[in-house]
């Protein structure tokens, strides 16, 4: 079944986890939120879940100048206690966070953030693309939705795959270290910056 962006996105304010773990939780509950709830509990994000309403107001900001000093990164990454936030391991989190987005230059903080009349501007360009290649009308915009999946993956912070380790989200690490350490853990914002172009910046 399709699952609407607002559904993904209420199901992520309520447990913290993941955009693409909500969006598995709810096609495997067919739309039930409790049931998508008890889902991503069983998976081993129930500690994820029950911090999903607490307030993440302490963590660190970080920066990274790339070799050359021509891309810079500030990244505003939260935790919810200045204890976690001064460990040795949310420290290397923030850096690591800070080199992927230099690396991988996300536009988007979340598919949320992104404006809705640029994503209708990239499924037309997909379905012209799709056209051009001659592919018949009745699947078009069935690769059109796979191939939008692929710009979210390719665009947002959360759904990238992580370069330090491919088979990772950047959402599923800030998951994986939730688990480990009892605290939520979010993104809240970050620039890019790049010798010669517009800063770009995000903010959830």
């Amino acid at each position: 079944m399709d699952i609407d962006v607002s559904s993904v996105k209420d199901l992520r304010q309520k447990t913290g986890a993941g955009i693409m773990d909500c969006k598995r939780a709810l096609k495997e509950a067919q739309g039930n939120v409790d049931k998508a709830i008890e889902f991503l509990r069983q998976k081993g994000l129930a500690k994820a879940a029950k911090r999903g309403g607490r307030r993440a107001d302490e963590g660190l900001v970080g920066s990274y100048i790339h070799t050359g000093g021509r891309i810079g990164v500030l990244v505003e990454v939260n935790c919810e206690t200045d204890f976690v936030a001064r460990t040795q391991e949310f420290k290397d989190l923030v850096k690591d966070i800070s080199m992927h987005i230099a690396a991988a230059d996300p536009q988007y903080l979340t598919r949320e953030d992104i404006p809705e009349e640029a994503v209708q501007k990239e499924k037309h360009i997909l379905k012209m693309q799709a056209l051009e290649m001659g592919k018949p009308e009745k699947v078009v915009d069935r690769i059109v939705e796979g191939r939008i999946e692929r710009f979210f993956s390719e665009v947002c912070l959360l759904e990238q795959a992580y370069v330090k380790d491919l088979d990772l989200t950047v959402g599923n690490l800030l998951n994986s270290l939730m688990g480990k350490i009892g605290e939520r853990i979010s993104i809240r914002r970050f620039t890019r910056y790049q010798l010669g172009e517009e800063a770009n910046e995000s903010a959830s």
